[in-house]
């Protein structure tokens, strides 16, 4: 991780997850299930967590939204795509309401337990496959 990266993740407010994130545990989760499937693993996992709360759910667009109210206050948009069938991609986004410069690190946490919870719930298969997916 370079300079940049580093400086940002100290003062950033918010964290998300992509399939080509410089760090690992932060990369698109793949998981062995089917999306709809998902959707309701999630919820169950979100509506069990203290101070979580979900406020929106798309099926159409693959997308929950959550408050957290316990604690630091933040906003979550848990992205579910299905690539193919038994294949779904899960992505996590977080923005932390504070007035500091950072919220020290607490969106990364969050995207940190919700990843943990889901690989107890759903079997994982991969961080970042998309290469592997769509072979050029």
């Amino acid at each position: 991780m370079g300079m940049k990266e580093t400086l940002k993740k100290i003062f950033s407010t918010s964290a998300e997850t992509g399939e080509k994130h410089p760090e690992e545990k932060y990369r698109t989760r793949y998981y062995k299930i089917m999306k709809d499937k998902a959707m309701q693993e999630i919820q169950t996992v979100i509506n069990n967590k203290s101070g979580y709360d979900v406020t929106s759910v798309s099926e159409d667009h693959g997308e929950i939204i959550v408050n957290l109210k316990k604690g630091k206050k933040a906003f979550v948009v848990i992205t579910v795509i299905m690539v193919r069938p038994y294949r779904t991609a899960v992505d996590v986004s977080v923005s932390t309401e504070t007035v500091f410069f950072s919220d020290f690190g607490f969106s990364r946490k969050v995207i940190e337990d919700i990843y943990n919870e889901l690989d107890q719930k759903m079997t994982f298969v991969g961080t970042g496959l998309s290469d592997e997916l769509n072979p050029m």
